[in-house]
C-alpha cells in the first residue's frame, strides 16, 4: 500500500522555480536602506589599485617608447575609480610635464592621465 501512495504523489521540482530575489524585500525598505545596500554593492565590486614597483613602470615606459615611435596599435590599461578601463589606439605624444598621454582611437584623440595608467601592451 505504501508502494501505490509514492507512486501516485507528485514529486515537485523546485529547481525550476524562480526567486525574485531582493526584489521583494525592497517595498518594505525605508530609501535610505535601498541607497545604502547600493553604495555597499558597488564598494564590494571595485578593485583594488596594483601596486606597481620600478620594474612595472620601467616596462610601461619601455613599452610606451617602442609605441609612440612605431606608431604602433596599443592597448593601454588604466586604473581610475575602483575600476580597469581599457583603451585602444596610436600613441600620438607624451607630456611628461603635465602627466599626460594622447591616443589616437578610430573616433577621436583621448589625454590619457599617465598616473592611471597600470599597463601597456602592442597589439601588432
Amino acid at each position: 500500500m505504501n508502494d501505490k501512495f509514492y507512486e501516485s504523489e507528485q514529486i515537485l521540482d523546485l529547481s525550476k522555480a524562480q526567486d525574485r530575489g531582493s526584489k521583494k524585500w525592497v517595498a518594505m525598505m525605508l530609501p535610505e536602506h535601498v541607497a545604502l545596500l547600493r553604495e555597499y554593492s558597488k564598494e564590494i565590486k571595485r578593485e583594488p589599485k596594483p601596486d606597481l614597483d620600478e620594474w612595472d613602470y620601467d616596462a610601461i615606459h619601455h613599452t610606451l617608447d617602442i609605441a609612440i615611435k612605431s606608431k604602433a596599435d596599443t592597448k593601454v590599461k588604466m586604473w581610475r575609480d575602483g575600476a580597469f578601463i581599457y583603451n585602444r589606439g596610436i600613441v600620438e605624444s607624451i607630456d611628461l610635464r603635465s602627466r599626460v598621454m594622447e591616443l589616437e582611437d578610430p573616433f577621436s584623440l583621448l589625454q590619457l592621465k599617465l598616473d592611471e595608467i597600470v599597463d601597456v601592451t602592442i597589439m601588432d
